[in-house]
């Protein structure tokens, strides 16, 4: 219930900022910090709910994400083709979601339509202190 009221809430609320360039590396994604929210009943740790937006053919390099995050996505529009460490490469539809656990390598991230866009929210519980929410790796 509490993760469907931050769709919402992300979905309606996406005249927020852009992440900076230096706290995203990403290649054909707009990337926007749409929540940033510290959590009262966890010290330390803060929710951050992260919209990321592919045109036609869009793709992300391989990532790996901070070592406290916990990371809940949702396609919102479209579909998006996603592997994790070494499992298969998966394509998700608009309303489907997938976890990442703190550690896990994000070797594909892609729009999977070379003619319609695709989104897809991805919430962080993150440590409140943590500012690169991204880092490149090598595939």
């Amino acid at each position: 219930m509490f993760i469907r009221a931050l769709l919402i809430l992300a979905a309606s609320s996406l005249s927020t900022h852009s992440v900076n360039a230096s706290d995203v590396h990403a290649a054909s994604a707009k990337i926007s910090i749409v929540f940033d929210q510290p959590l009262p009943n966890v010290p330390g740790k803060s929710m951050k709910g992260v919209l990321v937006e592919y045109g036609p053919g869009g793709s992300s390099s391989a990532h790996i994400h901070p070592k406290s995050a916990f990371i809940y996505a949702t396609v919102l529009e479209g579909a998006i083709k996603s592997k994790v460490n070494d499992g298969p490469e998966k394509i998700f539809k608009a309303g489907e979601n997938f976890s990442e656990l703190p550690g896990d390598r994000h070797g594909v991230s892609a729009n999977a339509s070379t003619t319609e866009p695709a989104k897809l929210l991805a919430v962080f519980v993150v440590d409140s202190d943590e500012k690169n929410l991204v880092t490149d790796i090598q595939p």
